[in-house]
């Protein structure tokens, strides 16, 4: 089942942390990841939408925790880190069954 991280970030150094966006695709490439929201317009239907949405799919929850775990990825990590604060969190994706 698919799986899906889901990253709500609010940016307080746009420099640096395009720096980590930059980094980012490479490491998702080896653990089947993409993107399906890397952030752009939001409109609030009710509460207050985070500065930046960022949601990722992988082929299953193992995958996308091997992904967070990565060398590749945790080498980058601290530049997020350092120029944002953020809420991060996998949720499996729906088999109606």
């Amino acid at each position: 089942m698919a799986a899906y991280v889901v990253n709500e970030i609010v940016v307080t150094d746009a420099a640096t942390f395009q720096t980590y966006v930059a980094q980012v695709p490479p490491t998702l490439a080896q653990f089947g990841g993409r993107y399906l929201v890397r952030s752009g317009p939001s409109e609030a239907i009710e509460g207050e939408p985070p500065g930046r949405l960022v949601i990722l799919e992988f082929p299953d929850r193992e995958t996308a925790k091997a992904w967070r775990a990565s060398p590749a990825y945790q080498a980058i990590l601290p530049i997020r880190d350092a120029s944002s604060t953020s809420r991060v969190y996998v949720v499996d994706g729906y088999e109606p069954g």
